[in-house]
């Protein structure tokens, strides 16, 4: 897989992420904005992990740095 996503891409989509878990855990978003939140935040820490978007794939998007290995 194409690795398209930088450092600072990954450390936003990570603290997103956080966020909307605290906010999930703390009771502050429920029902259904907790569940799709829930998901989005799932995908962000997913996608991160692996340095992949796959949003970014068609439109040619990348915030890799090209010295990044």
């Amino acid at each position: 897989m194409v690795k398209n996503m930088g450092k600072v891409d990954k450390i936003a989509r990570i603290a997103a992420a956080l966020v909307i878990g605290i906010l999930v855990i703390a009771g502050v978003l429920k029902g259904v904005a907790a569940v799709i939140l829930g998901l989005l935040a799932v995908v962000f820490i997913a996608t991160s992990a692996v340095g992949t978007c796959p949003l970014y794939l068609p439109f040619g998007i990348s915030t890799r740095k090209n010295q990044e290995k």
